[in-house]
């Protein structure tokens, strides 16, 4: 199996159809276990793949939700309905991704480490916990941890996931880490690096099973009524 990536459009569209053509049926799913990639340009985050169709407004849109530390989706659930299923009765959630990483000062105190030492390996920002399973009601993060290293100096960054779909979940998903990044790598004076992604559950829910068939057969349906 392929773990090198150019970008994220190269990554989805290859891992799309590895789990297409050797999947395991899992809960309305299609999924691969313990998959593992690294992506090289990390500011190439916009997926392009046309019959993907990622929204970049919404993924900014998302991002600055995510940088106000508000755990509310009074306002998010109105352009993406899925927040508002995930709330619990005081409309929070767990999983934004900003609050979690503000929790006890965690980011801030990777970046010091870092600072302090750059061959350190303890730069690490945890997000889902078991501890807190009595919260995890309505929204369990599927994100477990990230982990930043400086290599040759440079900001590398490992993803570690419990449970990813790789249509909405990775998009959105990477698109926010490597902005994070960029943050760190900013705030540590040097350049960003690789982009390491894994997933020990990655699947395809089973609405999106068709997506790439579909838009190809759309496709090629046009082309022969201009031809013909």
């Amino acid at each position: 199996m392929k773990t090198n990536f150019k970008n994220a459009t190269k990554a989805f569209e290859y891992l799309y159809d590895e789990i297409m053509e050797n999947w395991v049926e899992r809960n309305w799913t299609k999924t691969l276990f313990n998959i593992w990639f690294y992506i090289e340009d990390t500011k190439d985050r916009v997926i392009k793949t046309l019959w993907r169709k990622f929204s970049e407004s919404y993924a900014e849109l998302e991002w600055e939700w995510y940088l106000s530390w508000n755990r509310k989706v009074d306002e998010i659930w109105k352009v993406a309905k899925i927040w508002l299923g995930m709330a619990n009765e005081n409309w929070d959630v767990n999983s934004n991704y900003w609050y979690q990483w503000m929790r006890w000062n965690q980011l801030q105190a990777a970046i010091d480490t870092l600072k302090s030492d750059d061959l350190s390996r303890q730069a690490v920002i945890s997000i889902y916990d078991w501890k807190e399973h009595e919260d995890y009601d309505y929204d369990t993060p599927c994100t477990l941890a990230l982990h930043f290293q400086i290599i040759d100096n440079k900001l590398c960054m490992s993803v570690m996931m419990r449970s990813n779909d790789l249509v909405f979940g990775f998009g959105n998903d990477q698109y926010t880490f490597s902005k994070l990044q960029d943050i760190v790598a900013e705030e540590l004076w040097i350049e960003t690096w690789w982009y390491y992604h894994f997933a020990t559950n990655l699947h395809i829910y089973e609405r999106h099973w068709n997506m790439k068939d579909k838009y190809l057969q759309s496709t090629e349906k046009s082309i022969n009524i201009l031809t013909n």
